[in-house]
C-alpha cells in the first residue's frame, strides 16, 4: 500500500510507515463536552473515521483514541447558567456526542477517554515537567515555560514572539515568565471542581489531558495526531511541547494531519453570527448518507462551506447512487452464460490510485459516478450481463466499508405507516387520486416518503 498523507509538521506529502509494521495508534482531539456538537465536528470526526475504515481495510490494526474534555472553564460556565453541577452537564453532552456520532455512522474509535480519568497521569507529567526546568508555580497555577522548549513553533512555524502575540485569555496570569506561557494545572476558586497534587488542590488545563492520556495508552511516540486546522495553534504545538520536553524524544508524532475549515454560507462558525448549525439540527432536515456524502467530496485539507443548497445536490447525488444500484441488484440476481469482463477492474485501481494520494476522497468519489455512468450506460443498451452487475455490486461493497453512506440502512417501518401506503395503494388501484394525494400527504408529515414503482411502493424515512 502506498499511501502518501500530507504531514502538517513537514508541510509535504510523505509515504506512509507507521513506526511499528501494520499497527497504527491514532489520537484525534475529541470535543469539549459544554454544548450541543456542531457540524464542523461533523466533518473533522467523519474524514478520520472513513481514513480509520480505510486503513483497516487495508490491513492496518488501528487503535484510534479520542478524549473528551470533561473538565474546562466552559463547562463551569456553562453549568452555572443552567443552574447545574459541572458533571452533571459534562456528562449530558458527552451521551450527545456519542449520539450524534451513532448517528452519523461513526464507529471506528476503539476508545473515548475522559480527561478526569487521568489526573494521576496528568500530575505525574506535571512533576516530570517540573523536575526538568520547564514548568513553574505561581499564585493560580502551574505553567510551562515555553522560552525554555528550544523548538516551540515548529508545527504552526510561528516564532515565540508570534506565539505570544497570539496568547488565549484562558491563560492569562499577573505571574507568567512570558505571555506565551501555558497553564498546566489550576488553583481552584471556590465552587469549582479540585483534586489534590503537590502543589495545591486544583484541576487541569486543557493542553495536559491530552499527552497525558495519549502516553498512557501509546507511550512518548505514536504514529498520527489528527485534528482540525485551528487546534494547530496553540492546542497541538502546546502538546509537542510538552511530550518532548517529559521524554527527551522526538517526534512526539511522526504524522500530523489536519481537516480545513468549515464556513456557514461564506461566514465563519460563531455565537456573535447565531448561525452555529449542531449535527442534531442537520439530521433532522437531512439523512447521515447526505451529511457524510456533502463532507467526504470535499478534500479534508481544504475549506468547505456548508450550504443548504450543497446539502440537497449530496441528496440528488445520493438519489442518482440508490437508482443506480437499484438496477444493479436486480441485473445480478440474473443468471446468464456470459462471464464478467473484469468491468471494475480499471475503476478500482483508480479509486484506491486517489485515496492513497493523501486520501483524495473527492477524486476518489468522481471514479465511482464514473462506473455509475459507464454502468447505465451498458444498462441502457441492454449489455451488462448479471455476473459484471454482481462483481460491480461487490466493489461498491467494498466502498462503502470506507465511505458509508452508498448503501440506504435497512429502516423498520412503523406499522402506521405501512397501513397508509397500502390504503393509498388500494386508491389508486381504484383511480381515487384526490383520496390518493391525500394518503401522501399524511405520509410525508408523518416523516416518510413514498414512491411508486413498477413493482409497488417504497418508502422512505426523510
Amino acid at each position: 500500500m502506498s499511501l502518501k498523507i500530507y504531514n502538517t509538521l513537514s508541510k509535504k506529502k510523505e509515504f506512509f510507515k507507521p513506526l511499528s509494521s501494520k499497527k497504527v495508534r491514532l489520537f484525534v482531539c475529541g470535543p469539549t463536552v459544554y454544548n450541543f456538537s456542531h457540524i464542523g465536528h461533523a466533518r473533522t470526526y467523519i474524514v478520520f473515521d472513513s481514513f480509520v475504515k480505510y486503513l483497516r481495510q487495508n490491513n492496518y490494526q488501528v487503535f484510534y483514541l479520542q478524549n473528551i474534555t470533561n473538565v474546562d472553564d466552559k463547562i463551569l460556565n456553562q453549568a452555572k447558567k443552567e443552574k447545574i453541577s459541572w458533571e452533571k452537564l459534562a456528562l449530558k453532552f458527552e451521551k450527545e456526542y456519542l449520539k450524534d456520532m451513532e448517528n452519523l455512522k461513526v464507529d471506528s474509535v476503539t476508545k473515548y477517554a475522559r480527561a478526569t480519568d487521568y489526573i494521576k497521569e496528568i500530575i505525574s507529567q506535571i512533576e516530570r515537567l517540573m523536575a526538568k526546568g520547564y514548568a513553574y508555580e505561581t499564585r493560580d497555577g502551574i505553567y510551562y515555560d515555553i522560552s525554555k522548549f528550544k523548538n516551540y513553533g515548529k508545527l504552526s512555524k510561528r516564532t515565540v514572539l508570534q506565539a505570544e502575540d497570539a496568547v488565549s485569555r484562558i491563560d492569562e496570569s499577573k505571574g507568567k515568565r512570558n505571555k506565551g506561557d501555558f497553564c498546566l494545572w489550576k488553583k481552584s476558586k471556590k465552587g469549582e471542581p479540585k483534586w489534590k497534587s503537590p502543589w495545591f488542590l486544583g484541576r487541569p488545563g486543557w493542553h495536559i489531558e491530552d499527552t497525558a492520556i495519549a502516553e498512557k495508552h501509546f507511550g512518548p511516540q505514536y504514529d498520527i495526531h489528527g485534528g482540525a486546522r485551528d487546534l494547530i495553534f496553540p492546542h497541538h504545538e502546546a502538546e509537542i511541547a510538552q511530550m518532548e520536553a517529559v521524554s527527551g524524544k522526538k517526534p512526539m508524532v511522526k504524522y500530523w494531519l489536519h481537516t480545513g475549515f468549515l464556513t456557514v454560507n461564506g461566514d465563519k462558525m460563531a455565537k456573535s453570527k447565531s448561525n452555529f448549525i449542531f449535527i442534531k439540527d442537520s439530521l433532522k432536515k437531512h439523512s447521515y448518507r447526505s451529511l457524510r456524502f456533502f463532507i467526504l467530496k470535499s478534500h479534508y485539507r481544504l475549506p468547505v462551506d456548508y450550504r443548504e443548497e450543497a446539502i440537497f445536490q449530496a441528496e440528488n447525488g445520493i438519489k442518482r447512487i440508490d437508482e443506480f444500484l437499484e438496477k444493479i441488484k436486480n441485473l445480478s440476481l440474473i443468471k446468464d452464460k456470459k462471464k464478467s469482463l473484469k468491468i471494475t477492474k480499471d475503476f478500482e485501481k483508480e479509486f484506491k490510485t486517489a485515496l492513497n494520494d493523501d486520501f483524495n476522497t473527492p477524486r476518489a468519489i468522481s471514479v465511482i459516478f464514473k462506473l455509475i455512468k459507464k454502468g447505465n450506460s451498458l444498462i441502457d443498451k441492454n449489455k451488462l450481463t448479471g455476473a459484471e452487475a454482481k462483481e460491480i455490486l461487490n466493489f461498491f461493497k467494498k466502498v462503502d466499508e470506507v465511505f458509508n453512506f452508498f448503501f440506504e440502512e435497512k429502516q423498520e417501518i412503523p406499522q402506521e405507516i405501512l397501513a397508509l401506503a397500502k390504503q393509498r395503494e388500494e386508491a389508486r388501484r381504484k383511480l381515487q387520486w384526490e383520496k390518493s394525494d391525500k394518503i401522501r400527504e399524511k405520509i410525508n408529515k408523518l416523516g416518510y416518503n413514498i414512491e411508486d414503482t413498477k413493482d409497488g411502493f417504497h418508502l422512505r424515512r426523510v
